[in-house]
């Protein structure tokens, strides 16, 4: 014990040990970063290209194993809770063999209209110009059913009205800025646009009404009566009937 005191008293002696000590640390830190850096992770890629607006299925992924170091930027590494059921953002197409960068991976929810995932084969979205008025008074909000009414005049001069199609879903409300109507904000939007999707026969058949003198397209809800002024004579026509119709006064329009 003496003879230790007597050696850490000589401050030459004290000077090499703690050099040493030094030494051994970053000798130990710097194997450790190596083997950190160099040793392989367990990462997702795709393994087939990802198209824009695509949502990830578990078939889409595989893993590979690569240096820590060769990660570069935000890589994603957790396939189920970062990954799995997301979708690629609308400007992203990821190839295959890539890894999954954050910046290319968004929830639906995120996506620009990403209502226009939800629309079935053999569907096409509809934008119909509306007012206040014709939402009774902004009371259509996506997720709503209407049903779509034609009103025109027949050879006889007298009004005639029938319901093309019923029960069609609002999509969305938007602005005359193209901003939905209904997001989370203070701020108080007039719609200019409800979107809807039809089959593609019925879409045709409504943008060849739009170019109908005296004709209008009308929305009401399934719930309630379509509302006409009590002096017109109105009559009552069939769905089939509209479409002969409008496709003998219509423009032709190439799809």
């Amino acid at each position: 014990m003496k003879k230790l005191k007597q050696v850490l008293s000589n401050k030459n002696t004290v000077t090499i040990i703690a050099a040493i000590l030094i030494v051994l640390v970053l000798y130990f830190f710097y194997n450790w970063r190596v083997s950190q850096a160099t040793s392989p992770i367990r990462v997702p890629y795709a393994t087939q290209t990802i198209p824009p607006r695509t949502q990830i299925t578990d078939d889409m992924i595989g893993y590979v194993e690569i240096p820590q170091s060769a990660i570069k930027g935000n890589v994603l590494t957790n396939k189920d809770t970062q990954i799995l059921g997301m979708y690629t953002n609308v400007n992203a197409t990821i190839p295959s063999g890539s890894l999954f960068y954050e910046s290319l991976i968004v929830r639906e929810e995120e996506l620009p209209d990403s209502f226009l995932i939800d629309i079935e084969e053999g569907f096409v979205a509809y934008n119909f110009s509306v007012d206040m008025k014709t939402t009774y008074g902004n009371s259509m909000y996506p997720g709503n059913y209407v049903d779509v009414y034609f009103k025109g005049v027949g050879d006889d001069g007298l009004l005639m009205v029938g319901k093309l199609v019923e029960n069609v879903k609002i999509l969305a409300v938007k602005d005359s800025s193209g901003r939905h109507v209904f997001e989370n904000t203070t701020e108080e939007r007039a719609p200019s646009q409800i979107i809807f999707a039809v089959t593609e026969d019925i879409h045709l058949l409504l943008r060849k009404a739009e170019y109908i003198q005296n004709a209008e397209i009308i929305l009401v809800p399934t719930n309630a009566s379509l509302e006409l002024d009590s002096d017109e004579i109105v009559i009552n026509v069939t769905s089939e009937t509209i479409r002969q119709y409008i496709e003998s006064r219509a423009t032709n329009i190439v799809e």
